[in-house]
């Protein structure tokens, strides 16, 4: 439908989009099947959408489309409206979705994303996928491709000086980057004002997630993240992977990490292959539509 806006005398048109809310872990995103049409200026359907107040409320939207390369395609796009290139707690809700939407049957599949094709693994039972293991590919820790701006050839338990005092960072991107501080106590870490501060940190030429991590066992991890982009969320498969990365290269952990989260546990494996392989849920909330006018 379109209706003729009498202030600017342009024709505002009216679309219905068809949605799926869905988490990973809590990590949540709204995910639209754009299979046949995508919406209208997705970066400012995600502002729209994802307020928890006057939207649906979400970490951000995801698109899936088709792909010339791999079976699927994903875009994704965070709340305030800033594309990312990757999301791994999104890639496996995306396993999930098109397996039990009827759009594939297979149960390894490619997933294109600006950072790379991931390969996705299906654990189903009964018609329903119950958990999804994503090949991350191999972690990057060289300064200019994470990127990070440093004098450094990696940023590897780097001094940086914050208004809470010195931090250690560790700066590893899995296909969007991310900086790790490890802490005694997780509890006693202001999560909301120190990651603000250092996701906008001038280090970062295109902002970076953010994890702060408690190391309680040699095969064990606990974390919270503060997202670029969304603030702090409950989840992060990305920052999962490169915390336990940055752990291994520190001698902390080994290279098989359960990670405990707010929303749940990943479960993360730095392989001898170089991959890093992220398991853990995906789980559909609801469905819905939602009336834009543009």
């Amino acid at each position: 439908m379109q209706c003729k806006d009498k202030q600017t005398d342009k024709m505002a048109v009216q679309e219905v989009i068809k949605f799926t809310k869905m988490h990973g872990l809590g990590n949540d995103y709204i995910y639209i099947n754009c299979l046949e049409g995508a919406p209208r200026d997705p970066a400012s359907l995600a502002v729209e959408m994802s307020d928890r107040h006057k939207g649906v409320g979400a970490d951000g939207i995801i698109l899936i489309m088709d792909s010339n390369v791999a079976d699927f395609k994903m875009r994704m796009f965070n709340a305030d409206g800033s594309e990312g290139k990757m999301c791994g707690n999104a890639s496996r809700c995306i396993g999930k979705y098109v397996y039990e939407h009827g759009l594939t049957d297979k149960q390894i599949l490619r997933l294109e994303t600006l950072s790379g094709i991931k390969i996705l693994s299906l654990d189903v039972k009964a018609g329903k996928v119950e958990a999804v293991t994503v090949d991350m590919g191999e972690p990057v820790i060289d300064s200019p491709l994470v990127p990070v701006i440093s004098d450094r050839p990696s940023v590897i338990n780097a001094p940086v000086d914050t208004s809470a005092g010195e931090v250690r960072i560790n700066a590893v991107s899995m296909g969007n980057p991310h900086g790790v501080i490890f802490v005694e106590d997780l509890a006693k870490v202001d999560v909301h004002t120190l990651g603000r501060e250092l996701e906008l940190h001038p280090m970062w030429p295109d902002r970076a997630n953010i994890e702060f991590a408690q190391v309680m066992s040699n095969d064990r991890i606990r974390m919270r993240v503060w997202e670029r982009g969304s603030g702090e969320t409950l989840a992060c498969g990305t920052g999962a992977c490169a915390t336990v990365v940055a752990a291994a290269i520190n001698g902390l952990t080994s290279r098989e990490v359960s990670v405990e989260l707010l929303g749940g546990t990943l479960e993360i494996d730095w392989g001898d292959d170089g991959h890093v392989y992220m398991k853990g849920g995906a789980t559909t909330v609801f469905t819905g539509s939602y009336p834009r006018t543009t």
